[in-house]
């Protein structure tokens, strides 16, 4: 997710003891390596799909049997009072980096992920955006992983962060806002201690729908109208390579639009939009400069493609999404009688408009009063 500053510290302070102990119950457990199989850096499942061991980023996220073991843990993230996405602990052996990368895939559009240091040393340096910093255990943080950025442990211990992913409500960005502000005026705000409480029960939120099947119009427009401000404001583009990016962006969208209407996320449209995406991949020009984003040199194709592109079809989800909804609750008004009139029902008039005020003079349109059973 885009911030406003490369790193963000958040007014939050853990009981670093109590975290180090729950993590240290947890040796039986297998550690995942990194997807990238970057080396020396592995992960546990926190909040996973389906609370498996698995690195899934969609999905009904549950949390797994690490986290149900661990209540400080459980109570750190119930404490933010936010619906989160896939969270870990992650741990980068000593000597190792994770090396300079942009996150540009969908589910880091709206996400945010924020960092609890457990285990750490001052070599443990993270770099962002051309800044830096060594976060301390127990400190919370927020970075901009749109922006170029790599970490790296220099010091002679494993390095382990609690990691949990969200997209967070209005009160967690102004939050964000506040310590930011605060930050750049010089006066940092007192963070807030977040002590364990013995045998208190948390209840961790958990994204159930973080992805439809078919990705709708309306996001579609947002995340595509996002990238063509970014590299229509890189000034080292060209301007004609610009303007068929972006004619061929807005066209994707149009078009797109005009499938949903008629499939939605039924799978009669899955090829249909398969195609379509497809069709303006190969209209995008791949060229020599290529097309890039302002604040990170990647390329537009590629921001395209991973944060559309990949995200927009999902069939794995479809049942989930379609029969996982728990069915609406109908309000009662629709099956219960109508109540009796309070006032004499007024004489019938053929010609009374159904929108006009009840002749029976109660206040309300004729449709809500004495024409609802007509």
């Amino acid at each position: 997710m885009k911030l406003e500053a490369p790193f963000i510290p958040l007014p939050l302070r853990f009981d670093v003891a109590r975290l180090a102990h729950e993590l240290a119950l947890l040796e039986s457990a297998q550690w995942r390596l990194h997807p990238d199989k970057t080396n020396g850096n592995s992960a546990l499942p926190l909040i996973s799909a389906g609370g498996g061991d698995n690195d899934d980023a969609t999905g009904d996220m549950q949390p797994t049997p690490w986290l149900e073991r661990s209540p400080y843990l459980r109570q750190v993230i119930a404490s933010f009072n936010e619906v989160f996405g896939r969270s870990r602990f992650m741990r980068l052996a000593p000597g190792c980096e994770v090396s300079e990368h942009v996150d540009v895939h969908h589910h880091w559009f709206n996400r945010v992920r924020i960092h609890v240091p457990v285990v750490t040393n001052p070599g443990v340096i993270f770099h962002c955006g051309g800044e830096q910093r060594h976060m301390a255990a127990g400190e919370c943080w927020i970075f901009d992983t749109w922006r170029l950025h790599r970490v790296v442990n220099d010091g002679q211990e494993e390095r382990t962060h609690l990691v949990i992913d969200t997209a967070g409500s209005s009160r967690f960005w102004e939050m964000a806002a506040r310590a930011h502000a605060a930050v750049r005026n010089g006066t940092p705000l007192e963070p807030k201690f977040i002590p364990y409480v013995e045998g208190l029960q948390s209840t961790v939120l958990t994204e159930r729908y973080g992805q439809q099947t078919v990705m709708s119009p309306g996001e579609v427009d947002h995340l595509v109208g996002d990238l063509i401000r970014d590299f229509t404001s890189c000034a080292g583009n060209s301007p004609a390579l610009v303007a068929t990016y972006a004619r061929v962006l807005s066209g994707f969208c149009k078009d797109w639009r005009a499938l949903w209407y008629q499939y939605g996320i039924q799978e009669a449209g899955w090829l249909h939009y398969d195609a379509l995406l497809k069709a303006t991949l190969a209209a995008l020009p791949d060229t020599t400069p290529p097309l890039l984003l302002s604040n990170n040199d990647v390329e537009a194709k590629r921001a395209f493609l991973e944060r559309v592109g990949y995200a927009a079809v999902v069939p794995r989800v479809h049942e989930q999404f379609v029969k996982g909804v728990a069915p609406l609750k109908v309000a009662s008004v629709t099956t219960a009688p109508l109540p009796a009139p309070a006032r004499p029902a007024p004489a019938f008039d053929p010609n009374l408009s159904r929108n006009a005020p009840c002749p029976c003079g109660s206040g309300q349109r004729y449709k809500h009063c004495h024409g609802a059973n007509l």
